[in-house]
């Protein structure tokens, strides 16, 4: 069924969000700039985040465009820009990324989850 494949995506995108923020969870920015573990870490959940909103876009179009406040082409975009320059990602975008624009997603994922699980 649709409604359990998108399910899935979405709850593969939650997880990759709460994994790149766990990831840098009580540190500062200067400690992730020295850590190449971490920043391994929290790019490869980026990449992983990216190709399930890549993955909604492409197979299901009308759901995302229902769900427009979802910023799947962001995601998609950041994906790409990961994917095609890794030796060229700029380390204080995937901060930002990680400390700015995740913590909001998670709640947007949450409330979409919430909702879908109530409305199949």
């Amino acid at each position: 069924m649709k409604i359990n494949r998108i399910l899935t995506y979405i709850e593969q995108m939650q997880e990759s969000v709460f994994l790149a923020r766990s990831y840098i969870e009580g540190i500062e920015k200067a400690d992730f700039l020295a850590d190449k573990k971490t920043q391994q870490a929290v790019v490869l959940n980026l990449l992983v985040l990216g190709e399930n909103a890549t993955k909604v876009l492409q197979l299901y179009p009308e759901f995302s465009a229902r769900h427009d406040d979802i910023p799947w082409r962001s995601m998609k975009g950041m994906r790409n820009r990961i994917a095609h320059g890794y030796f060229d990602i700029n380390l204080d975008v995937v901060w930002d990324t990680a400390t700015q624009a995740l913590p909001p997603l998670s709640h947007q994922l949450d409330q979409l989850l919430n909702h879908l699980k109530q409305n199949p």
